[in-house]
């Protein structure tokens, strides 16, 4: 009998055991399957518990993003290249084995040296691109951005010659393992951040509005999962409900549809990046909006017209609304039906490794991962649609000067220079110096 009540105590204790979870690296791990089921099945104390802590830490993150939107285009720049360091520190951590790391030298310093120069030819040819009059006409960063991809090249050939020349006996299987994750990783998370970057350069709207339409998704999802949520989305993520799923579509888009009435109305948040100095207190910002932010009027056919007076008892014959409420229904539903399954595959990224989370850095979130696996694919979708639907083409200073430089000899262009300066005194916008022999 006292056997059984051992047995039955040690039982009781291994199952104790399996429920706390443990860090390892920086990243919570758990034996069991990281889920407690779903959020309404949950005791009404633990509900509200994480309810509070997640809301709490929500409105700080929010509060956090607005006063660094206020720095400009150079704060929010550093704010997606931290995210993306820390992304990536999580993200390479769960696949490490620290036994093996201690016996191969330079291991960890090789990944963040694959970091470094992605990110030098990642975030250098989005400056050459968006800033060509400035970097083009300097002498010493002129070398730099012609020679810009060689570089980059032989930046990464240094990093692979030396992964080899490290390549360890009885150890070649986690050696490649690791190169093979590292590579994944550069990929789904430093290229990804290369395109949000790339739309923060075309104006802060256009990362302002995706990241605040995942948020808003995020947040309806779970209120609408907390309060009714009864029917499994997808066994990736069981809290994940149907109800709360549908729900954030819904909230979403009605919150897409009026809050970027409200961002286009600033010329900080529609203006492409001219000076990273630039601020929201400076008051310099100013430029030519892109058509899709001016507002159209709509004729409303007289079964609405009516609707309308009896609700708010005005005549309202027409509304006045911009193209960019149209496109952002579909960034909308990109943002509800797509953008979540960033999300299912960091759920099964977890569920590979039997990890809780990605880290614990954010009370009642988890890692910055656990915020962020939405963000970069919803960042992507946001360019590409950018630059298909809404992008205006127009010839900037920077692409004809960098036409002149790659296409013209020297002499060409002094030729190219004279003309163009007799063509301006002769319209009168450029006085002409007297010439001075000696």
């Amino acid at each position: 009998m006292t056997k059984k009540r051992k047995a039955v105590k040690t039982h009781e204790n291994s199952l104790e055991q399996n429920e706390l979870p443990t860090k390892v690296n920086g990243v919570v791990k758990s034996e069991e399957t990281p889920s407690d089921g779903l959020l309404a099945s949950q005791p009404v104390s633990k509900k509200w518990k994480n309810l509070t802590v997640r809301t709490i830490w929500t409105f700080v993150m929010i509060f956090g993003f607005f006063a660094i939107l206020a720095l400009g285009h150079l704060g929010v720049i550093l704010l997606v290249v931290v995210i993306q360091t820390m992304v990536y520190k999580e993200v390479i951590a769960i696949a490490h084995v620290p036994s093996k790391e201690k016996k191969l030298p330079w291991f960890k310093t090789l990944n963040w040296y694959f970091l470094v120069s992605t990110n030098y030819f990642l975030y250098g040819e989005s400056i050459i691109y968006y800033f060509k009059e400035i970097v083009l006409v300097d002498a010493f960063l002129l070398p730099f951005a012609t020679h810009h991809r060689f570089i980059s090249f032989v930046l990464y050939c240094i990093g692979f010659v030396f992964f080899v020349a490290n390549l360890k006996k009885h150890h070649y299987k986690f050696q490649f393992t690791q190169f093979g994750w590292t590579h994944m990783t550069l990929l789904i998370v430093v290229c990804q951040s290369h395109f949000i970057m790339n739309n923060i350069f075309e104006g802060l709207i256009w990362f302002v509005l995706p990241v605040s339409l995942v948020i808003c998704n995020d947040i309806f999802a779970y209120i609408c999962g907390f309060f009714w949520g009864r029917t499994p989305l997808i066994k990736l993520s069981p809290k994940k409900t149907w109800e709360g799923f549908l729900g954030a579509l819904i909230c979403t888009i009605i919150f897409g549809f009026f809050w970027s009435s409200l961002l286009r109305r600033w010329d900080y948040m529609i203006c492409p990046a001219q000076d990273l100095t630039t601020t929201a207190f400076s008051g310099r910002l100013t430029c030519e909006p892109n058509p899709v932010f001016i507002p159209q009027r709509y004729d409303l056919n007289p079964w609405l017209t009516s609707l309308f007076r009896r609700f708010t008892f005005k005549d309202i014959r027409s509304v006045w609304i911009a193209p960019l409420q149209w496109h952002v229904l579909v960034f909308a539903s990109f943002a509800s039906l797509i953008a979540p399954f960033g999300g299912f595959f960091a759920s099964g990224v977890k569920r590979a490794f039997n990890i809780k989370d990605f880290g614990d850095s954010i009370p009642g979130h988890g890692g910055i991962t656990d915020r962020m696996d939405c963000q970069f694919l919803m960042g992507l979708f946001s360019h590409m649609y950018y630059q298909s639907f809404i992008k205006t083409s127009s010839l900037t200073v920077g692409a004809v000067l960098q036409t002149i430089i790659n296409s013209l000899e020297p002499q060409d262009q002094l030729d190219l220079f004279d003309t163009l300066k007799q063509y301006l005194i002769s319209q009168g916008l450029l006085k002409e110096e007297a010439h001075v022999i000696l």
